[in-house]
């Protein structure tokens, strides 16, 4: 058997342990970052939001056109149709087709939270596929 005596050890032994100490550092800092970064990030603040300069499209007449007026009266395409009565008159209209996109249009007037009560009627009798459409901004 042989011993290794305090004499006998080489002073440039390779020292196969991975220092941890900068890594932690390096850890903590990047955690102090996002901490603070993470609040900022957030939208918080109450704003009025502009319409939207898209490219125009041509809505066609078999597509699933709800509109939504001022007096908060729903149009599918061109026929009225009540709150109630919404689900039947989609599912009849899509032939029972709940993927095909149901193309919004509300009045400026609408506020948001009757626009959302609308978009969460049409997810509730399981129309998932909506797209806003709006006017075309020349400016």
């Amino acid at each position: 058997m042989a011993m290794m005596n305090d004499g006998d050890q080489d002073e440039f032994a390779l020292n196969n342990e991975i220092n941890m100490t900068p890594f932690i550092d390096v850890m903590l800092v990047l955690l102090i970052i996002f901490m603070v970064a993470a609040p900022l990030s957030t939208v918080s603040v109450p704003l009025e939001l502009p319409g939207a300069k898209a490219q125009a499209h041509t809505l066609d007449q078999n597509q699933l056109i709800l509109s939504l007026d001022k007096d908060l009266q729903l149009f599918l395409g061109d026929q009225a149709v009540s709150h109630s009565e919404l689900a039947a008159a989609l599912n009849a209209a899509s032939q029972h087709n709940p993927d095909k996109i149901v193309f919004i249009r509300a009045d400026e007037q609408v506020d948001y939270g009757n626009l959302m009560a609308t978009l969460n009627t049409l997810r509730d009798i399981g129309y998932l596929n909506v797209s806003l459409v709006g006017e075309e901004d020349l400016n």
